[in-house]
């Protein structure tokens, strides 16, 4: 581990390493056309990417919706997906679908008709209407066996809850939350404030991806915990490894803002008049969730508050691994979701 990347050992600890995409379902896309947002912008041609693995009952009893983390992407999601998994393709028919700004649906990165910070700001409410819109008019699809998801997956999962209470069974938000704390939103801004006042940023249009030391020392600091760092790197080499990152390309920065500014933005009790307590009482899922205790990317206490207002079943994950416990502790994590499900 020791002579991983950072960006590698974060990308494998959270098991999100690339499969051989031969043996998984290809990507696809829904074309959605002209799409409107919360706050009345649209967004042009919006095309959301998805992929379905396992075999459909005949009921459609067996769906489970699986939306990607920040930046994530749904072939990273792949290895989560199979026998005795997070999600078991083997029981269940799974759909993972790319959140608006992830690169390969709609995003700055991509877009003709909005390139750039022309993208239309976005909110994790639109990334859930859009997956929606998928699942009832191009899959035709009305009712879910369960919704899950990790970090800002679970925090989509937290909006389905609210935004379509009928629409699933249960809900599994893994290192999620119902809404940005305020230690999360200081994170967040000074990412924000590290990519725009880089000298490469041009306002958005940049040749270089601006700020990328700048964001391996991110990851560095919220992924895991000190102990956990400290662990599996030396003084000698964490200065090489974090300056190594000015030579990776990865994700678009453009992208980035716009999927951090959604989460800073988080707040499922906002049609409710900021009343947490009114949007839990919206909820009709059973839910787990899934926290980890000592998290330094989301602040677990809001999601453990709802899971309280909603009598949820929680599991608490107390290892250093911290932001990525679900990987460090994959047994304990994907027994307790399958026994969840068969309830």
């Amino acid at each position: 581990m020791k002579n991983l990347t950072l960006r590698a050992v974060w990308l494998c600890s959270l098991l999100v390493c690339p499969v051989n995409v031969a043996h998984a379902q290809t990507l696809q896309f829904a074309e959605l056309g002209d799409f409107k947002l919360e706050n009345g912008e649209v967004i042009r041609d919006c095309r959301i990417g998805y992929r379905t693995i396992g075999t459909l009952n005949a009921d459609k009893s067996n769906i489970i919706l699986f939306p990607t983390w920040a930046l994530g992407t749904t072939e990273q999601l792949l290895s989560n997906v199979g026998s005795n998994k997070l999600a078991d393709s083997t029981k269940y028919y799974v759909v993972l679908v790319d959140a608006l700004g992830n690169g390969v649906s709609s995003s700055p990165s991509n877009s003709k008709l909005q390139p750039r910070m022309k993208f239309p700001r976005f909110t994790i409410r639109d990334m859930v209407d859009t997956q929606h819109e998928l699942l009832t008019r191009v899959l035709h699809v009305d009712h879910v066996k369960a919704v899950m998801g990790i970090s800002m997956g679970g925090m989509q999962t937290f909006q389905w809850m609210v935004s379509y209470p009928g629409f699933m069974d249960c809900a599994i938000p893994l290192m999620g939350s119902p809404r940005a704390s305020a230690y999360d939103i200081v994170m967040m801004r000074a990412q924000l404030h590290a990519i725009t006042t880089d000298p490469d940023w041009n306002g958005g249009n940049y040749t270089n991806n601006p700020a990328r030391v700048a964001g391996a020392e991110f990851l560095a600091l919220i992924l895991s915990t000190p102990d956990e760092f400290n662990r599996h790197h030396t003084r000698e080499q964490v200065s090489a490894e974090m300056d190594q990152a000015k030579f990776t390309t990865g994700f678009d920065s453009n992208d980035k803002i716009r999927q951090l500014q959604a989460i800073m933005a988080l707040n499922v009790a906002a049609p409710f008049d900021g009343s947490m307590e009114r949007a839990a009482n919206a909820v009709k899922a059973r839910a787990l969730i899934i926290v980890a205790l000592k998290d330094r990317a989301v602040v677990p206490k809001p999601a453990l508050d709802f899971a309280n207002l909603i009598h949820a079943k929680t599991l608490e994950l107390e290892s250093d691994c911290g932001h990525i416990a679900n990987g460090c502790e994959e047994h304990l994590v994907n027994s307790t979701v399958a026994e969840f499900l068969e309830q």
